[in-house]
């Protein structure tokens, strides 16, 4: 009984809402016909445009996110791209500098060539150095990338625009050992520019040279400058070699003695120029038993 009192009930609200439908339908109709149905939409937007304005604020802002989201995306990966640029850039930029650097040393060691339009030179980079096996670690050779190929000969001597750097004392057919004027084995013979003493510049393990036999009662000056006087054949005259430091003199030595700085930066050393067109008059023997480096091989 109670069951179909609900199938009852259930079965009037159904009609009522149909009825109700029907009834809205009418009203609708008639609004539109009379020109009123502007107002009833727009009672029903105002009452629901609070609703519809949060929904549109809520989708502008979920989609702005996913703007910066995706935006956010590109710029990192513009920013690693701009990273890779500096980066790349920065190194570029390092590589011209060091060209930079070689190109003014070269137009140096040209600027001192054409000083010296007699000699004939040939430039050449120091490519390898060996270290004198004691513990002052004094430099006594240097290896560079010219060899008989390239017309070099031993006892050609070895300037850069310093000055003097020493002389070929080894060659293979492309590379050469330049005996440096520091090391103990060198002998160049020098001239005091100012007061025009002659001497002899030995080289002096772990300090600068030392130019000797400078015959007593002579003054020599504190800063005086050293050049290859050209005596002896083994060198052109007026190349620089230093610059005297300090000056050691007894009176029970026949001779006085000066302590050289030379000019040339033997730390440093990079590119140098070998004077092809100047033969020593004094023989110098080639040595083969010089210190190599490690694995270095001077077979021809």
């Amino acid at each position: 009984m109670r069951n179909s009192d609900q199938r009852g009930w259930g079965g009037v609200n159904f009609g009522l809402k149909l009825v109700i439908l029907a009834l809205t339908a009418v009203l609708l109709l008639a609004l539109q016909q009379t020109g009123r149905l502007g107002t009833v939409e727009g009672l029903v937007t105002l009452v629901t445009a609070p609703g519809q304005s949060g929904l549109t604020t809520l989708t502008n802002r979920l989609s702005r996110s996913l703007t910066n989201l995706r935006n956010y995306r590109s710029l990192q990966r513009r920013v690693t791209e701009l990273e890779r640029i500096t980066q790349s850039l920065s190194v570029e930029n390092l590589r011209l500098q060091e060209v930079e650097r070689e190109n003014q040393r070269l137009r140096e060691l040209l600027a001192f060539a054409e000083t010296r339009p007699s000699f004939e030179m040939q430039g050449g980079q120091i490519i390898a150095r060996v270290i004198g096996q004691n513990s002052t670690n004094f430099l006594s050779f240097a290896m560079i990338d010219l060899g008989s190929r390239h017309g070099i000969r031993v006892g050609m001597p070895v300037v850069n625009e310093q000055g003097l750097v020493g002389r070929i004392n080894y060659v293979t057919p492309t590379t050469s050992k330049v005996l440096l004027i520091t090391d103990s084995s060198s002998t160049v013979n020098g001239i005091l520019q100012a007061s025009r003493l002659t001497g002899v510049i030995n080289g002096t393990p772990g300090s600068h040279p030392v130019i000797g036999f400078i015959p007593q009662g002579t003054e020599i000056g504190v800063g005086e400058v050293v050049l290859t006087s050209g005596m002896g054949g083994r060198f052109p005259k007026g190349i620089p070699i230093g610059q005297v430091v300090e000056v050691w003199q007894r009176d029970v030595n026949v001779f006085q003695e000066a302590v050289v700085r030379p000019t040339v930066n033997f730390g440093r050393l990079e590119f140098v120029m070998v004077i092809t067109n100047f033969d020593p008059t004094e023989f110098v023997p080639q040595l083969d038993t010089l210190p190599a480096e490690p694995g270095e091989s001077f077979d021809e």
